[in-house]
């Protein structure tokens, strides 16, 4: 039996605005702390948690939320998954409530993409989730309801906040930032490229931190030659753009910037870095947890093996992940990948 949608606990409705609420809040305090904060101060490590470094940056996201968690669970009794929880990541609301009498599940990341956000170079993604509660077993396919706002730099005025409620399509609006208080400047155009290859596109495989390049660089010239063969001329035929941000890839793949993109670290890294005591940073649930505004909006994201994306809720697990922007391109460039991880022993 399939999990009952969220209009069985609170209605996708009410979870929509609630959580575009907490986005709207997240946005302002952290918009705040950058413009009055330097980049040392912002990117000064306060502790290692879940296996990735928290920047002083993360704490102002991470106080936010659970204040307006502790508003919401008035309404209902609610599982919070994030980071900063303790060694669970998870928080049921009301404090003391029952586990087991929760009526959804929420995974937040309150900024993705922090590295970037912390030293003015690119924006940073507020990230939500909410699905039915299934216990422990609740995952990624069971959410029904996903946000996702940018947080920009301090030299941008407008910001997209996107969302979808499972089975009826991805929506978005930009935020001008500039008025007080924040209004929309119309909405967000969600158009993933229709293109039928690569060629003069924008395409990667994800290799953000030392440990995995190599191997990952490898892979990635050996997929991109056997698509589009040598370049005609010395002209490159397709461009790197690496965004460190799950959340942001997405929005690259929706709004028709990136053609293709994967993150492969799970495979990897294992492969890479085999001996070393130190895991690597790979992508959590919570970074993932909006793939349904990315799916409702025409593009396909899958695990590298093809199936459908799918992963635990919860703090810890590594996730892989593959995204076409359209099913042609899908149709000419999965099989390659594939055959490729088989063939360097990835898959």
């Amino acid at each position: 039996m399939s999990a009952p949608p969220c209009a069985a606990l609170t209605g996708p409705g009410e979870v929509l605005a609630r959580l575009r609420e907490l986005h709207l809040r997240m946005l302002g305090g952290l918009r705040e702390q950058l413009l009055r904060s330097s980049t040392e101060h912002l990117s000064a490590v306060t502790e290692v948690r879940g296996g990735d470094a928290i920047y002083r940056i993360d704490e102002k996201g991470e106080e936010i939320l659970v204040a307006f968690c502790e508003e919401w669970a008035r309404e209902a009794p609610f599982l919070l998954i994030a980071e900063g929880l303790g060694e669970t990541g998870e928080r049921t609301f009301p404090a003391g409530a029952n586990p087991g009498a929760v009526r959804f599940r929420l995974i937040v990341d309150p900024i993705d993409g922090t590295r970037g956000l912390m030293y003015n170079k690119r924006s940073a993604w507020i990230l939500s989730g909410a699905a039915p509660d299934r216990g422990s077993s609740t995952s990624l396919a069971d959410i029904e309801v996903a946000v996702m706002t940018e947080v920009p730099t301090v030299r941008g005025r407008y910001a997209d906040q996107l969302w979808a409620v499972r089975g009826k399509g991805a929506r978005g609006i930009t935020l001008d930032l500039a008025a007080a208080p924040t209004v929309e400047a119309g909405p967000a155009r969600l158009t993933p490229s229709q293109a039928g290859d690569l060629r003069h596109g924008f395409a990667s495989i994800a290799k953000f931190f030392p440990g995995g390049k190599e191997l990952t660089a490898r892979l990635e010239e050996a997929l991109f030659a056997e698509l589009l063969g040598p370049p005609v001329d010395g002209i490159p035929q397709v461009f790197d753009d690496e965004y460190i941000s799950t959340g942001g890839q997405f929005y690259e793949l929706m709004t028709g910037h990136d053609r293709f993109l994967a993150d492969l670290r799970p495979l990897i890294l294992p492969r890479a870095c085999a001996g070393e005591a130190a895991a690597r940073l790979c992508a959590h649930p919570y970074d993932l947890c909006t793939e349904l505004i990315a799916r409702e909006a025409g593009v396909i994201v899958t695990r590298p093996d093809g199936g459908p994306l799918d992963a635990p809720l919860s703090v810890h697990d590594s996730v892989a992940w593959v995204g076409y922007a359209n099913e042609t391109l899908r149709r000419q460039i999965q099989p390659v990948l594939q055959r490729l991880l088989r063939e360097m022993d990835l898959l």
